[in-house]
């Protein structure tokens, strides 16, 4: 019983992901994400150099752009009951506010075809908090993430119709993770596993922007896989007193080091954006994500832990897609009204829901306000709510190398997030 606890011990680690495959909600620029977050064919501002590299050198001016969110989710579990029975235990999370930032940069020569940009974003970055005695305790009690890309860029114009872009992506991140030791608890206090660390990993971003028409544009974005290296890893076991006679099992002191790494996958973007008049906007995106380089976690340790200096953990996700639809409309010369929608493909399969991604298909609906406050400053806001669908995790689904490591229950997730931007151009 105690291998099988701490071969699953950092099941619950991949907060690097938990965003993109458990609450995705892309937050990387606030015009965007009123319109669903489309930007695959659009040329809006320096927000491109996440979006699409290659339409960014069709910005007519240079650009600074700041923005903001705030991540309100709210996760609801209900434990599982054999025959049909009514259940009679749930729990919620606590989960703080997240704060995902976004900062671009945009500048280049009058005339040229050039541009050059920097982005920094967040695209990956949440904190998920389940009571300290809850029923899944013993897989997890918190995990917080904060992950921060930066993206040098640079786009050029082929033609009036044509662009191709391209940026080096370096992608610095942490995460901190507390569960418990269900086999080890005692009377004099609770046992409990604390894992943290910091990751790197590189990447790139490659765009190509074409315009069919003064009226009609189309767009093709790649962004690659992320391997987020953690070097330098820490990892420390609590352990009650009582429990003398199973201290041989953990490393000297309850604490050791270990590396790891954690895919964030590659997403393939297809989009077509439409001015259907002088006034409407239109636009639609096509994500694949691919979450299938997400097979296990697997951690390599300094010294044994209960004679093991490995361990892993299945995953199995699924390639998944993502079909957005946007729309804005210009009220008047200095007022924009949007909104959008997307349904998120969830990659994870039946029994492989953990309560850091108890995921699901999701309906993600948008709506935003521009204001042009002057001839150089842009206000933008938006408003996301993302609907989970109700999903089950029967006993029976959950691997049976892995019953350790997953929950047996119905989990049901929504998130909350309102966000602004300010920007400048010149």
């Amino acid at each position: 019983m105690i291998k099988k606890i701490l071969l699953c011990l950092f099941a619950a680690a991949p907060g690097f992901s938990v965003l993109a495959g458990g609450f995705q909600v892309a937050l990387q620029g606030q015009r965007q994400i009123g319109m669903g977050h489309c930007g695959t064919a659009l040329s809006f501002d320096a927000s491109s150099i996440f979006f699409n590299p290659g339409s960014l050198a069709f910005s007519i001016k240079n650009n600074v752009q700041l923005g903001g969110s705030l991540i309100k989710s709210r996760v609801q579990f209900l434990a599982w009951q054999e025959e049909n029975a009514p259940s009679t235990y749930m729990s919620e999370t606590e989960s703080p506010l997240g704060t995902p930032f976004s900062l671009y940069a945009s500048w280049g020569f009058k005339n040229s075809r050039f541009k050059f940009g920097l982005g920094v974003y967040t695209p990956y970055g949440s904190s998920v908090k389940w009571p300290d005695n809850w029923k899944g305790y013993s897989v997890l009690r918190s995990l917080k993430l904060q992950s921060i890309f930066v993206q040098p860029t640079v786009s050029f114009r082929l033609s009036d119709r044509v662009g191709i872009g391209a940026g080096l992506v370096y992608a610095t991140g942490a995460v901190e993770l507390r569960k418990g030791i269900g086999a080890l608890s005692a009377p004099d206090g609770f046992s409990e596993a604390r894992l943290s660390g910091a990751a790197d990993g590189l990447g790139y971003n490659l765009g190509f922007f074409g315009k069919i028409s003064d009226e009609l544009s189309f767009g093709l974005n790649y962004r690659s896989k992320v391997e987020m290296k953690v070097s330098d890893g820490e990892a420390n076991f609590q352990v009650p007193s009582s429990t003398t006679g199973i201290l041989g099992l953990f490393p000297p002191g309850g604490k050791t080091g270990f590396t790891a790494t954690l895919p964030l996958p590659a997403t393939l973007s297809a989009g077509i954006a439409w001015q259907a008049g002088k006034k409407l906007l239109l636009s639609a995106d096509f994500n694949r994500v691919y979450w299938s380089a997400y097979q296990e976690l697997r951690f390599n340790y300094e010294a044994a832990v209960n004679g093991e200096t490995s361990t892993a953990s299945p995953r199995k996700y699924s390639d998944a897609s993502i079909i957005r639809f946007g729309a804005e409309y210009m009220a008047s010369d200095k007022i924009a009204i949007r909104g959008g929608y997307y349904f998120d493909q969830t990659p994870v399969g039946d029994g492989y829901m953990t309560p850091e991604t108890p995921d699901a298909d999701r309906n993600g609906f948008s709506a935003g306000l521009g204001y042009r406050i002057s001839d150089h400053f842009q206000l933008d806001a938006s408003f996301l709510y993302v609907e989970g669908k109700t999903r089950e995790q029967s006993p029976a689904s959950i691997p049976a190398d892995a019953q350790d490591s997953f929950i047996p229950g119905t989990y049901k997730i929504r998130v909350f997030v309102p966000g602004l931007s300010l920007s400048y151009q010149f």
